[in-house]
């Protein structure tokens, strides 16, 4: 059986969320503090010894996207923590931010402080509005310790952050979608490059990290990335909040090293409930893949998954049971991306429709052997030729179900013909 290596989630149960005085007992804002003495290359460099890479869902090296902005000139530059969790069954965030809002708060500074950025906005997902007071009072409370506004820690250096209510648009999980919302825009993705990192929010260069990516920044800094990179694999260092959901017994956000093994994750948190089934597992969320339960056997990290053609995206593991119907998912699925394309590009607007419309056919009975290739061919098409993450990563629960539950889709079209 498991147990879980907090660094993400160290704090919670631990700490009153909206108290700086309890979160400076754990050790809170000294990692700034330690920070503000070093020279901000110097920081960087701890990041880069650390390994650690986005967990938003792409996997970038974090040191390498602030170096784009600390190296860029410009005389405002901008740090944007995007908190727009809107992957259908990921709860990570809010639980960083409603447990231990000051981790990301202090993130958020250490990476400003690095790029030399002097304001910071948190992005809120619109469906999480129980979370903003909860910001509201952390960040008043830091401001008065002297933790975030002006001359912070009693330094030269002056950061502030501003929360942001999105509207309820799953595209802003993209982050220049993300900084098109923050301008008082249409949330729509932009043409890339330049990318944020040079031109971002209002054309200056822009940081933008995930929530659980800087919740991890502040102890990289305590422990240092040496003590870092000695956790996970090579290459994929660190931990991974697991969002636990679905037809399984013991639900819940947990967190385990970089490559840690499905099966044991499964097993630890009970398998199927009420002793049904297992079919298989969703990752990643909406945009992630299925796969079933012979696929098992994977260490859940970035390159690990990638190379399984699988993903690790957000950490969502929705498990499924006999009980439920894989074309039925993914047509739920598609219906999800129609209703959240921002429409902008024509391969997504459309690509998702024929999608679904091809689905149900094959469900309804009315389905042909060649819509299995139609099917690929599309998913294919919309992954290179869509212009953000939203529709490049719509069809992968198609693709990968075709792929791994192919008997599915076979019989319900044999069922069809004999009808």
């Amino acid at each position: 059986m498991l147990s879980e290596t907090r660094i993400v989630l160290r704090n919670l149960g631990r700490i009153d969320p909206v108290s700086v005085q309890d979160y400076q007992k754990q050790g809170g804002y000294g990692p700034l503090r330690k920070a503000l003495s070093m020279k901000t290359e110097e920081v960087i460099a701890e990041m880069k010894r650390s390994g650690l890479r986005g967990r938003g869902g792409a996997g970038f090296p974090v040191w390498k996207k602030w170096s784009f902005t600390a190296s860029a000139q410009s005389g405002q530059k901008y740090v944007i923590c995007n908190a727009d969790e809107g992957e259908p069954g990921t709860n990570k965030d809010r639980v960083i931010l409603s447990g231990d809002p000051n981790s990301v708060f202090e993130g958020m500074a250490i990476a400003a402080y690095a790029v030399g950025a002097d304001r910071g906005f948190l992005y809120l997902r619109r469906e999480y509005p129980y979370v903003a007071p909860i910001l509201d009072q952390a960040l008043e409370n830091a401001r008065a310790e002297g933790c975030l506004g002006k001359n912070i820690l009693g330094s030269s250096f002056s950061f502030d952050i501003e929360v942001i209510s999105g509207g309820g648009a799953y595209v802003c999980g993209e982050e220049t979608a993300l900084i098109e919302s923050i301008e008082g825009r249409r949330g729509e993705p932009r043409f890339k490059p330049p990318y944020p990192g040079v031109s971002g929010l209002y054309g200056r260069p822009t940081v933008v990290n995930n929530v659980e990516t800087l919740a991890n920044v502040p102890v990289i800094l305590q422990r240092g990335g040496e003590w870092f990179s000695g956790i996970g694999v090579p290459n994929c260092t660190g931990t991974k909040v697991f969002t636990l959901c679905g037809n399984i017994t013991q639900k819940g956000v947990f967190e385990y090293p970089m490559g840690t093994n499905l099966r044991d994750i499964y097993e630890t948190h009970g398998g199927v409930k009420d002793n049904f089934d297992l079919r298989g597992f969703m990752l990643g969320g909406q945009s992630g893949n299925l796969i079933n339960a012979g696929q098992m056997d994977l260490s859940m990290d970035i390159d690990s998954c990638q190379q399984a053609e699988s993903v690790l995206g957000t950490g969502t593991i929705m498990v499924i049971d006999d009980r439920n119907d894989i074309l039925d998912i993914v047509q739920n699925i598609m219906s999800f991306f129609i209703e959240e394309s921002c429409g902008k590009c024509t391969p997504c607007r459309e690509g998702n429709i024929r999608i679904l419309e091809i689905l149900r056919r094959i469900s309804g009975g009315e389905g042909r052997m060649e819509d299995l290739t139609l099917l690929e061919d599309l998913a294919g098409m919309m992954n290179v030729a869509c212009l953000c993450g939203l529709g490049q990563n719509s069809s992968v629960a198609v693709i990968t179900s075709l792929h791994n539950f192919r008997e599915v889709y076979v019989k319900a079209i044999e069922r069809g013909r004999r009808a």
